[in-house]
């Protein structure tokens, strides 16, 4: 199974943020979900602090030989009807993931535009997020 995987802005530097989005950087997250699901499962990991960027990675998934998308568009969530636009146009299952809680912090966290985009949604699972996503559409893909 090949699974990409888009992080959004900010992301990059974990390990300087609020402690609310925990202590690993992104690349100890990766490293955490690829070692964990083992030779299950190919992932390719793309961060931006670009919206266009973002946009250009997800577009470029149509006809691509993906099994589904993880994402975490960031503070892009509650901004960007573009990525919501361009997820939607995948075809592909969609997963998005928020480190923290969204909906048990600041009130304009509680609304996301992209999730209109997604299949599924997880948040507030911490750095185990990715790899649950990752282990979720491996379980769907199972039962098509």
């Amino acid at each position: 199974m090949k699974i990409k995987i888009i992080n959004g802005p900010n992301l990059n530097l974990l390990e300087f943020r609020d402690s609310i989005y925990g202590k690993k950087s992104l690349k100890e997250i990766q490293d955490y979900t690829v070692e964990t699901l083992g030779k299950k499962v190919e992932i390719d990991w793309f961060q931006s602090n670009s919206e266009s960027e973002i946009i250009n990675e997800i577009q470029s998934l149509i006809g691509a030989e993906y099994e589904g998308l993880v994402i975490n568009p960031a503070g892009y969530s509650h901004t960007s009807v573009s990525i919501r636009d361009a997820l939607e146009l995948t075809k592909i299952p969609v997963f998005e993931v928020h480190l923290t809680n969204t909906h048990a912090r600041e009130d304009f966290r509680g609304s996301m535009l992209t999730a209109g985009g997604a299949n599924f949604i997880m948040s507030g699972l911490g750095f185990k997020s990715y790899y649950w996503a990752c282990k979720m559409l491996i379980e769907t893909q199972k039962d098509s």
